[in-house]
């Protein structure tokens, strides 16, 4: 079956503004039942300055849902925030950002499509230590990225979902392996009878989001975009290693100038 690729941006919300299909995906992934969900989706646009002194808009994905978790005992009240960023270091730079303005959080949940130095796993937890969401195997809480959580945390490594179905969890998350791109990056091709029957309601919300030409128009402007900010940083990294060989080259000016002006003082 096709659907629409849930990689985008625009699609993830769409996918996640149906309550019922964000109760049944949130839900897999932290481990407890959630049998009410609010949900609050922003895009935060942070200026931050970089080293080149060039103010380019950060812009980071937020989904904020305020759940209600049924518990062995009764209930219990949780704030889950997700978060999903085109690039690494725009994710890294606005965890700092939030550090800073934001204490709100309990539950936190990334979806990254990048790799980074954790281990090549699925979906790890983190809560004071690192584990494999299937197995329970601890790993060194080590790494910027991981140091700076401060609350319990799920991560969804993306690029890690290819080869891995082993749990109803990796079944679900298969809807973002990217190794089920058709022709066009925009729509994957799935296999909705090895998917899950109660939560096959994914799969329909996501094929819905393919049906919709207002949707598909949005995954272009979204690649336009992306290009833009490729390109972009591109710009400024090749800028930052000019600088820096200018200031290697007259660092080695300044060696032989002081090296020509101790001889010159010996000879006098």
């Amino acid at each position: 079956m096709h659907i629409a690729n849930p990689i985008y941006d625009v699609v993830f919300k769409y996918m996640l503004e149906d309550n019922k299909v964000a109760k049944l995906l949130l839900s897999a992934v932290i481990g407890e039942k959630i049998v009410e969900l609010d949900f609050s989706a922003e895009q935060k646009v942070v200026h931050i300055e970089r080293p080149t002194n060039d103010r380019t808009p950060l812009t980071v994905c937020r989904f904020d849902f305020a759940a209600k978790v049924k518990t062995k005992t009764g209930f219990k009240t949780i704030t889950i925030e997700l978060q999903k960023a085109k690039f690494q270091s725009d994710l890294m730079r606005f965890r700092r950002y939030l550090g800073a303005h934001d204490k709100s959080q309990i539950y936190c949940i990334y979806f990254l499509d990048y790799g980074m130095d954790l281990p090549d796993h699925p979906v790890l937890k983190v809560d004071y230590k690192v584990e494999d969401v299937y197995n329970g195997e601890e790993f060194p809480a080590s790494g910027e990225f991981v140091m700076g959580l401060h609350h319990c945390s799920w991560i969804v490594q993306i690029r890690q979902l290819k080869a891995n179905r082993r749990t109803n969890l990796e079944k679900i998350l298969s809807v973002f392996d990217q190794s089920n791109m058709t022709d066009h990056r925009h729509i994957l091709d799935v296999d909705d009878e090895s998917y899950p029957e109660e939560y096959r309601e994914i799969i329909r919300r996501l094929r819905k989001a393919m049906e919709d030409p207002k949707k598909r128009r949005e995954m272009e402007l979204e690649d336009d975009i992306i290009k833009e900010l490729q390109d972009l940083e591109r710009k400024i990294e090749n800028m930052g290693h000019t600088i820096a060989e200018k200031n290697n080259a007259l660092a080695e000016q300044e060696k032989v100038i002081a090296e020509l002006r101790k001889q010159l003082s010996k000879n006098q």
